[in-house]
């Protein structure tokens, strides 16, 4: 008996403390981990922005530099706006609704390397709501979208961006990646 109290209690510790973090395996290489950001206790993601980068011709291109979440409540009101590290080119598109329910799960469209060409690493993203809709960010075309991610039943509640900072005269990428954590 007492075999057993001990090991519901450790199993009980190790659901307290359990954080689920999802994640994908095709993100860029480059960059560094920044913080995760979480949306206030009792909220959760229905709603991102992108920030892209438009092609650069000739130019450097870098693609996704940044991804926002839109927090909401039981009431579908906005509590907070939450991002991670932030590339410093392009413009944040127009915020993407769940058409009802929150975020679960997401994909990336990533840009493997170039070798001596102009690398972007991170070009796009979808989410799969929990109502089972797919929308899919207004980020740029290159590479591909990898698998899907595990899926956070209770919806996301927080994200976390590997970004490349700017490289002087070298190739920029600006996202390579990014996790999000679980209710």
């Amino acid at each position: 008996m007492l075999l057993v109290a001990f090991s519901l209690l450790c199993l009980l510790q190790f659901e307290q403390s359990y954080a689920s973090v999802i994640t994908v395996y095709n993100g860029g290489p480059w960059g560094d981990w920044g913080t995760m950001e979480k949306c206030p206790a009792g909220t959760r993601a229905a709603a991102f922005s992108l920030k892209v980068e438009r092609e650069q011709g000739n130019g450097d291109d870098t693609a996704l530099n940044g991804i926002s979440l839109y927090c909401v409540n039981t009431n579908f009101q906005v509590v907070k706006t939450i991002t991670s590290s932030v590339g410093q080119w392009g413009d944040w598109k127009p915020v993407q609704w769940c058409p009802s329910g929150y975020l679960q799960a997401f994909c990336l469209r990533v840009e493997g390397s170039q070798g001596r060409g102009d690398d972007t690493a991170a070009n796009n993203i979808k989410f799969k709501c929990s109502s089972g809709e797919i929308i899919e960010g207004n980020g740029l075309h290159w590479g591909n979208y990898g698998a899907w991610s595990d899926t956070c039943h209770q919806g996301i509640n927080g994200l976390n961006i590997k970004l490349e900072k700017p490289q002087g005269d070298g190739d920029d990428t600006s996202v390579n990646d990014v996790q999000f954590n679980c209710v």
